[in-house]
């Protein structure tokens, strides 16, 4: 009798073994397939050399407080951080395509271009406001036509005065003043020989 209970015991343990092998096996399968699906954070997420040097620089950028200019890099200095000039000018492309960064045309005579995020540049142009307001200017709305018309749609370094006016007219009738509070504050800068801002 004892040999029957003995043998009875053995196959309800090796019953549950079994069953909880299966049961294992299942979530096994549950967790790979889920995580098949969904691509990890390392995956998901792209460190780009140009963006990584973009980031140390703005963040050695020096903040000094009488100084309102947001932190911004110079084209030359991520030349001479990224070893590859083609990978440099491939990925700012894209950033700038993106709307991650905003790429300058400086007025210094040489051929060197300044990047800033686009965050950082919104700020900026706020803090514009903010002058123009403490001046107790007018036409002030042309600041926000300049953020929604003209930033949202003209990722290029340059715009012509035509293309200015025509992307300004879209939130409301541009005057002469508005380019010139605009130049005032330091979001334009005329490139004399070319025509273009």
């Amino acid at each position: 009798m004892d040999s029957v209970a003995e043998s009875s015991k053995n196959r309800k343990r090796l019953r549950e073994e079994e069953e909880e092998e299966q049961q294992q096996e299942e979530i096994e399968a549950e967790e790979t397939s889920s995580t098949d699906q969904t691509p990890s954070l390392v995956d998901s997420l792209t460190f780009s050399d140009t963006m990584v040097a973009v980031r140390i620089m703005r963040a050695q950028f020096p903040h000094i407080d009488k100084v309102s200019i947001q932190p911004f890099i110079l084209h030359s200095q991520l030349y001479s951080s990224v070893k590859d000039r083609t990978q440099v000018d491939r990925e700012l492309e894209s950033l700038r395509r993106e709307k991650v960064l905003r790429v300058f045309k400086l007025n210094t005579g040489q051929d060197d271009h300044a990047i800033m995020f686009l965050d950082d540049y919104l700020i900026q142009v706020d803090r514009a406001v903010k002058r123009m307001e403490e001046k107790k200017l007018r036409n002030l709305e042309v600041f926000e036509w300049f953020k929604t018309q003209v930033i949202d749609n003209k990722q290029d370094p340059s715009i012509d005065h035509q293309e200015l006016c025509l992307l300004l007219s879209h939130g409301g009738k541009v005057k002469d003043e508005h380019i010139s509070l605009l130049i005032n504050a330091g979001l334009l800068v005329l490139m004399e020989s070319m025509g273009q801002y």
